[in-house]
């Protein structure tokens, strides 16, 4: 059954003409936005000094480079090539192994001092504006000086080593974590954090029974999350001197020991791959824990 409409009806006519003033009023928003994102997006060009042509006429340069740090590999004399790309694997192996070490340490010492921080820093818990005020801004003071300053002010105060490089990501990981933290404490279920202040609970009993419970999964996955990002910090903190691979990565760049740069960073890139594999598959059973799946 089809109804007719009289597009004559005052009240249809009203109502399309609205709906018409409407759909201008959004398109006009909709090119005002655009018309203001591009006019940002040129002046931060600007201000960055991109040169699309001076791009244009040394982009050839990137591929140059990485193609000159492909060793030669040939069919009849593979395994003696291989070997002699992979000349210094045992050592390397070794600044591997200890770059995997910082980013663990950092990660777990980071994880637990966010852990401690983020229930204050929760705009639903905190019970002192002012403490909860002062712990959002170390947070952010943490997480905003980049790992590799840290690093370098750390390297002057203990010298050179891994030392180094493990209190910088812990420090810079416990403001990403505190925050990551706060934000999932703020979104819990406030039921059982009532119920029990109502039985006359403290708060740390009321954090531990009430709100622990909820988060901890998600917590476990955001440190997962952040200990494959601290790999790939903690592969360059040997540029300053803090210990891992990155002192041999730094080290063959400015060599030009280009076969060299290429085995190093293939180790790095195939480590990071099976870190990430695998973390992603213990977030998901995490995840999957938590949804009761």
């Amino acid at each position: 059954m089809t109804l007719a409409i009289d597009r004559t009806d005052p009240a249809i006519a009203a109502h399309a003409e609205l709906y018409r003033r409407e759909m201008a009023a959004k398109r006009l928003q909709t090119l005002l936005g655009a018309a203001i994102f591009i006019a940002c997006v040129a002046l931060a060009a600007i201000g960055a000094e991109v040169d699309l042509a001076k791009f244009a006429a040394n982009a050839w340069r990137f591929p140059k480079y990485i193609l000159e740090t492909m060793p030669t590999l040939r069919l009849a004399t593979f395994g003696a090539d291989l070997k002699e790309w992979y000349w210094g694997l045992n050592g390397w192996l070794k600044l591997l192994w200890q770059t995997l070490l910082i980013a663990y340490i950092g990660t777990v010492l980071g994880a637990v001092g966010g852990f401690l921080l983020c229930f204050t820093a929760a705009s639903n818990l905190g019970r002192s504006p002012w403490l909860r005020w002062g712990t959002r801004r170390f947070l952010e003071f943490c997480r905003t000086v980049p790992e590799i300053v840290f690093a370098l002010i750390f390297v002057i105060a203990f010298g050179l080593g891994p030392l180094p490089g493990v209190l910088a990501i812990a420090i810079h990981t416990m403001g990403a974590m505190g925050k990551l933290f706060s934000e999932v404490v703020e979104n819990i279920d406030m039921k059982p954090v009532d119920g029990l202040t109502a039985t006359g609970a403290g708060w740390w009993q009321t954090v531990r029974f009430a709100v622990v419970p909820q988060v901890l999964s998600n917590f476990a996955s955001y440190a997962l999350l952040r200990f494959e990002i601290n790999v790939r910090g903690a592969s360059i903190m040997g540029f300053v001197g803090a210990g891992g691979i990155g002192q041999d990565l730094i080290e063959a760049i400015r060599k030009f020991y280009f076969t060299d740069v290429s085995a190093i960073l293939l180790l790095i890139i195939v480590t990071v791959m099976l870190i990430d594999y695998g973390t992603e598959r213990l977030r998901h059973a995490l995840l999957s824990l938590e949804h009761g799946k």
